[in-house]
């Protein structure tokens, strides 16, 4: 089925409560409506990146906070992902900040950390920016799992926020990660000062691929002093939970990825995210270099919605249930 940003603007204008009882039922159908995926998210290589995105503090066009720090070595990786597993995330996701994966010893550095972390029987995502077939089959055979590359915005709206790198060659990518036999996990920013149509937008360049991406993080904006997004406001949380609601809705099967943002995110909030069918927070107190809340926070959270941690092969066991949805 191929989603018009028509009938997709439809699910997102409902009723809130007609749109929230709708993600509700495909989120008992297709997935554990209790559980929620634990993740770690770590930045092995910080700043000094090429690119211009806006929201970004680690861009060299930028004066930020973000300080400059090289390569981790894998120990250093492997400590912090031992740390993550005992405090329950059974996901590590480790981040660089290049452009595009180099070919040298660098990424023969980032292939041995993957093995070690892989052999915690821990699930390992990387996000390491553009990535040749070759590249990928490589990740792959070391023991990744997911590859994490973001279309950020709508295929309109990307040309205001960057011009180093094409909303085609991040297609690319994702064509290369899942011809590589990787798992895709893909979504984007809002509160970027894009319109409600640019948000859709980019629901449905995710919605109509095929396969759909197995994972979809739905970021919300934090303005960092001294990126040209340093003034705009707090994405709406109302329409933060619309955005939610409608990718559950779009893609059943998908974990959706409560991801940045949730320090400004009050528990009513991150309530009503979960009801839309988020099923998926990282711990950590930070997102690659901004701010994450509390992981004693997080689990106390959790405890009191009633909701409980699920492995990511639990997770698989659901994205085989039932059959299409019509929306």
């Amino acid at each position: 089925m191929t989603y018009t940003l028509e009938a997709i603007r439809e699910i997102y204008d409902l009723p809130l409560t007609t749109l929230i009882f709708r993600a509700q039922q495909i989120h008992h159908r297709y997935q554990d409506p209790a559980g929620v995926q634990l993740c770690q998210l770590q930045s092995i290589k910080t700043g000094a990146c090429a690119e211009d995105c806006k929201y970004c503090p680690q861009s060299s066009k930028y004066d930020t906070f973000v300080e400059t720090e090289k390569l981790m070595e894998t120990e250093r990786v492997l400590e912090m992902a031992k740390y993550a597993k005992t405090t329950g995330a059974s996901r590590f996701c480790m981040g660089a900040s290049w452009r595009d994966v180099p070919s040298n010893r660098q990424f023969d550095s980032v292939l041995e950390t993957v093995k070690a972390v892989h052999d915690l029987n821990m699930e390992v995502c990387c996000t390491l920016g553009m990535m040749t077939l070759e590249q990928a089959t490589r990740l792959k055979g070391a023991g990744c799992k997911v590859y994490n590359h973001n279309l950020d915005t709508s295929p309109e709206f990307y040309k205001q926020i960057i011009t180093t790198r094409t909303y085609e060659e991040r297609l690319e990518t994702l064509r290369n990660v899942r011809q590589a036999g990787l798992e895709i996990c893909s979504g984007g920013i809002v509160g970027m000062g894009e319109t409600i149509d640019d948000r859709l937008g980019l629901l449905q360049q995710l919605a109509n691929m095929d396969p759909q991406p197995d994972s979809v993080p739905i970021n919300a904006l934090i303005a960092v002093k001294g990126t040209p997004m340093e003034d705009l406001e707090f994405v709406d949380s109302i329409e933060f939970v619309r955005m939610t609601a409608t990718a559950r809705i779009l893609m059943p099967k998908a974990m959706v990825r409560l991801s940045a943002g949730r320090t400004k995110m009050n528990e009513e909030m991150q309530a009503l995210c979960f009801l839309a069918g988020a099923n998926s927070i990282f711990l950590g107190d930070k997102l690659l270099t901004t701010a994450n809340p509390e992981k004693n926070k997080d689990l106390q959270m959790l405890e009191k919605f009633g909701l409980h941690a699920v492995a990511p092969d639990v997770c698989r066991e659901y994205h085989v249930r039932g059959d299409a949805v019509n929306v």
